[in-house]
């Protein structure tokens, strides 16, 4: 956005776990290969599971892009400035920064967070709004179904885009107040459409088809997401199911 390249929870290890010879694999590659990552300025991180932070990747971006910054929620920027990581901000639920010609914000998630039986909930998880101008995203992290989104696109937007995930949510009685399945990410989107000022706003599914967590086949929920779009009697032309490496511009 702007000048700037932003990573959002990037993972490039083989595995989202704290050791690489076990664990959940990754059962696709990428969609840019390390080596032909652009200079990369910020790295935005929703919280501190294994498949959204991920110590090897942090290393490598520290070592590639030493001028990278990273902002993180409540308590995630002390694991980061342990590990040599220059921390822009450590921010809580509905705090800003300005960085350059970006405003970014903190925004409320429906989730949980621990990388250890013995730490879980000592840090905080959330999703992040980034704005250039006129232009503005909203990345909803890791979540379940939430009131907040329509209050989050009052405050924060309108949006070009809205990134939410899709997948990890079988079975529900365990994932629902986590993870989002496609029904609920639809329903999400529509709260964030409805109080958009009338903006076009993207829907960019994410989330889903990396790592195999949960139960659901791993195709199911882009398939599922088209079901509930069309459903909902939503603008063909909003939804974007992206493949993996694919690239878009808004």
């Amino acid at each position: 956005m702007g000048s700037m390249n932003i990573l959002l929870d990037p993972i490039w290890s083989e595995r989202a776990s704290p050791v690489q010879f076990a664990g959940p694999k990754r059962a696709t590659a990428p969609g840019v290969g390390f080596d032909s990552l652009p200079p990369i300025d910020l790295v935005l991180l929703s919280h501190d599971h294994y498949d959204h932070l991920d110590i090897a990747t942090v290393r490598r971006l520290i070592t590639r892009h030493p001028h990278c910054k990273f902002v993180a929620p409540l308590g995630v920027g002390a694991w980061l400035r342990a590990r040599g990581a220059t921390v822009a901000a450590e921010l809580d639920w509905w705090q800003s920064m300005h960085s350059h010609e970006l405003d970014i914000t903190c925004t409320p998630a429906q989730h949980f967070s621990g990388r250890r039986p013995d730490n879980r909930d000592s840090t905080l998880w959330c999703g992040w709004t980034i704005r250039a101008g006129d232009r503005a995203v909203f990345f909803a992290g890791d979540t379940g179904r939430h009131p907040e989104f329509s209050e989050i696109t009052r405050r924060l937007g309108p949006f070009d885009a809205v990134f939410l995930p899709i997948g990890a949510y079988d079975p529900r009685w365990f994932m629902q107040p986590v993870h989002m399945a496609p029904d609920e990410a639809v329903s999400a989107y529509v709260d964030v459409a409805a109080a958009n000022s009338g903006r076009p706003c993207r829907f960019i599914a994410m989330h889903w088809g990396t790592f195999k967590l949960t139960d659901e086949p791993m195709d199911e929920p882009p398939a599922l997401t088209r079901v509930e779009w069309e459903k909902a009697r939503l603008d063909p032309e909003m939804l974007w199911v992206m493949a993996h490496g694919e690239t878009r511009m808004v």
